[in-house]
């Protein structure tokens, strides 16, 4: 599995298929087979022989990682089981498995950043629990991307072009270059720069939905919509790192990156229609841009090592998403009063009954700012040390927008026509810590090491979200916000209802009692009516908090009997933050703490051909962060039971000449060990059960395997190759809900397979591939668009086969 990053070259050179593994996952420069923790790498040469170019792709090779996603920029990472479901969400929980690029953490809520990889030296994936060195959302492992760096040295550049054709759909590519500038004997640039579009393959056909009360209901269609290959994708960007060596032991590299990328329609096909097919009615579309500025500083106080790492990123997101599937699973539910038409006031400001379908515009500005201090003492000494100090604060702007065109403005949200519900909230993540670990050589074959990580972390939400009030005036009454219907809904507790007026109480409350309903607080986030999640003190709003402090720990025993054979014991703990929920009238959710125990091995055999590393282990799993979507399809996070994981992971690379062979899998047994209740704490008559004690965790496969072989032949002066990839999974439990599991499916078990023919000069390169090339229907992930739409499961799967080209030049 794990590869090598590349050596510098000459034109007259082609790069070596395997090399030694260097990586910096406990902060200093290691050789990988001595690094006593379990850690997959996939180097620059693994990464451009398997045509890996974004998350999905190189996760595939990472046993102990698995995810879910619903479209691009949206993907929720797991690790060794350490999954609940219903991750994800803007205001759920924080991540599990942290993400890094070089030094900065990038890791997000709502969504993993998918940086393109190109120009990358290497992907760590470190598993099990990283809370010491890595912090709060490493609570169960850390995937680091990390660049190639400027060189001094020389000049050189690259580019590579593609052209490929999807089964199903239709044709994309992507250009991508490279170039490493020497400024001077100290000082160098590096620049990258890429286009890449996806191909579509899913189609939006011709559909009709029908609505309540029948005879003279309302029947509706998406003609304005049908279109083939709905789901293409452009994504485009660049990064540029300059490294200036300040003298002999201080370096500073200032980086910046930018990516943006714009998708249409939707990368889920709903089964019922038809393969690879949905039947939408709004237009769809996601855009995601971000952009990170960064800052590393390295050097030397006498024989200590010091580095610094800052960054700001900044990331904002729109979505237009079509939530028909929700008018037609409510008009159902209440068909027995006539649909959402008897049931609702879905009405124009001339009182008629309206078309109900609805569809959501979303937006979240997404603000990360990181920095990190530590010193280490001198690797080669008996007694060494790694210790800093964290700081990050990340915050969202969140808008959600549920619409349904002429809606009336009495019956929408206050100063917002033709919105049926309003999300706008501001969330802020705060986290301080100081950390450390020492290591000390009981023998010179025997090593100690000892860790801890305290923490103090702050959260925080305020906002609004629900329907909106009528204003209007009720004759018999006199007061404003007394008219009726009081919104759309009907309803006359959630929304501006709940908004705080300026003597601390709701309006509700005011209403209710007969006091003065005009004195409603100002929103205290731009956008919304008024403002309904928060405190209220002295007569000012100030956010829901939830405030923790507490300490992770990791001990490592390391036995190297020869330089060829290291195994290892570990104990060690991970932590996720509290938070509030942005339903107001649901108590936040506090810490939940993962404990892991692990035995490893690390070992290179027959001469350095064959390396076979591996780990079993056992996690326990305490209060878990559950999130679901409740009553109105709004995503609640609880704390759950306790959960029981173990599981075996192994990876092993050979080199015999030409041949190279790489197999990676993993086994992951991961059960709840009490029920899972609606509530926190059970009933106790089992009539509340969500999933009963034993239930397996969901999302994870049980068996994850992966095997690559490629074989080099020398053809005059260059090298010819094949190379094939097939990757397997088993089934999963699409969510930890035993009920909401059957109506979603279960995740298929899949198996998929590469094949490449190529040839290689040293500045030139050509590859004809295929991937996926049975056309397997691997599935991704399931969902559904609300918590009652159970009538329409959506999958999404693995691009279907695709056929193409690839070319590369170097310079």
């Amino acid at each position: 599995m794990a590869q090598a990053q590349s050596t510098q070259t000459t034109p007259s050179e082609l790069p070596p298929d395997q090399d030694e593994i260097v990586v910096t996952a406990q902060k200093r420069d290691e050789n990988i087979q001595s690094v006593p923790i379990s850690i997959q790498a996939i180097g620059t040469r693994k990464l451009d022989q398997l045509n890996i170019s974004n998350f999905n792709e190189f996760t595939q090779l990472l046993p102990s990682v698995a995810f879910q996603t619903s479209q691009p920029g949206v993907t929720t990472v797991y690790m060794r089981g350490v999954a609940s479901g219903g991750d994800g969400n803007h205001s759920g929980s924080l991540p599990s498995v942290g993400s890094y690029l070089d030094e900065q953490p990038v890791t997000t809520i709502g969504g993993t950043l998918d940086v393109h990889i190109y120009d990358i030296a290497r992907i760590e994936s470190l598993a099990g629990p990283q809370g010491t060195l890595y912090g709060a959302s490493s609570q169960a492992g850390t995937i680091r991307i990390i660049t190639n760096k400027p060189d001094t040295s020389a000049f050189e550049g690259r580019v590579d072009i593609e052209g490929n054709t999807v089964a199903h759909g239709g044709q994309g590519g992507k250009i991508e270059g490279m170039i490493n500038a020497p400024l001077s004997s100290f000082a160098a640039l590096r620049v990258v720069g890429f286009y890449q579009r996806d191909a579509g393959y899913i189609d939006n056909v011709a559909g009709t939905r029908s609505f309540l009360p029948i005879p003279g209901g309302i029947t509706v269609n998406n003609n304005a919509f049908v279109k083939d290959n709905y789901n293409d994708t452009d994504t485009w960007g660049g990064r540029a790192a300059l490294k200036v060596d300040l003298d002999d032991v201080w370096t500073v590299t200032p980086t910046v990156l930018y990516q943006e990328m714009r998708g249409h329609g939707s990368y889920a096909f709903d089964p019922r229609v038809g393969d690879l097919q949905v039947q939408h009615f709004y237009p769809e579309s996601r855009r995601d841009r971000f952009i990170q500025g960064a800052l590393t500083i390295e050097g030397k106080i006498g024989n200590w090592d010091l580095t610094y790492a800052g960054a700001y990123l900044d990331r904002k997101a729109y979505s237009a998403t079509d939530y028909t599937d929700y008018s037609e699973a409510y008009d159902n539910l209440y068909a027995s009063v006539g649909g959402l038409a008897g049931y609702f006031y879905y009405q124009d400001n001339a009182g008629n009954t309206i078309d109900p379908r609805q569809w959501v515009i979303g937006t979240d500005h997404f603000k990360k700012t990181s920095q990190e201090l530590r010193v280490a003492s001198p690797s080669t000494d008996r007694f060494r040390i790694v210790a800093g100090m964290f700081y990050q604060r990340q915050s969202n702007l969140i808008h959600q927008d549920y619409k349904i065109p002429g809606l009336g403005t009495a019956v929408s949200v206050n100063g917002s026509p033709g919105t049926l519900w309003l999300t706008q909230q501001h969330r802020v993540d705060k986290d301080y810590a100081m950390f450390g670990e020492a290591s000390f050589d009981i023998s010179p074959k025997l090593t100690f090491t000892a860790g801890a990580r305290v923490y103090i972390y702050d959260n925080s939400l305020i906002g609004f979200f629900g329907f909106g009030r009528n204003p209007g005036v009720d004759a018999g009454d006199g007061r404003p916000y007394t008219a009726s219907p009081f919104n759309a809904a009907g309803s006359s507790r959630t929304g501006v209802a709940s908004c705080f007026m300026a003597d601390g109480r709701t309006l509700r409350d005011a209403y209710l009692d007969g006091s003065p309903t005009n004195t409603l607080l100002p929103a205290m986030v731009a956008g919304g009516p008024c403002t309904n999640l928060a405190t209220y003190a002295s007569g000012k709003l100030i956010p829901k908090k939830t405030i923790d402090q507490g300490i992770t720990y990791r001990f490592n025993l390391t036995w190297k009997p020869t330089d060829d054979l290291l195994f290892y014991a570990v104990a060690s703990s991970g932590f996720r933050p509290g938070g509030i929920n942005r339903r107001g009238d649901v108590a936040p959710y506090s810490t939940d703490t993962l404990y892991n125990y692990e035995l490893g091995w690390k070992t290179t055999l027959a001469d350095g051909k064959l390396r076979f590393n591996g780990a079993i282990y056992q996690q326990n799993w305490k209060a878990f962060q559950f999130s679901f979507l409740g009553p109105n399809s709004f995503t609640i996070i609880q704390n759950g039971p306790d959960a029981r994981i173990r599981g075996a992971e192994m990876d092993a690379n050979l080199s015999l000449g030409g041949l190279n062979l790489t197999v990676a899998g993993s086994y992951t047994d991961a059960k709840t060990r009490e029920d899972l209740c609606a509530t926190q704490v059970c009933i106790g008559d089992g009539s509340d059960v969500l999933a009963p004690s034993g239930t397996r965790l969901p999302i994870t496969p049980r068996f994850k395997i992966s095997s690559t072989a490629r074989y080099s032949v020398p053809l005059g002066s260059g090298r010819g190759y094949v190379q094939g990839l097939i990757a397997h999974q088993s089934s999963a439990s699409s969510d930890i809900r035993v009920a909401k599991a059957a109506a979603l499916g279960r995740i298929e078990a899949y198996t998929t397979g590469n094949l490449a023919f190529g040839f290689e000069l040293a500045r030139y390169s050509l590859e004809l591939f295929a991937q996926n090339i049975w056309d397997e229907r691997g599935q991704i992930s399931r969902f559904q668009q609300c918590g009652a739409c159970d009538q329409r499961p959506y999958i999404v799967p693995i691009t279907p086969r695709t056929i193409g080209i690839r070319a590369g030049a170097k310079f």
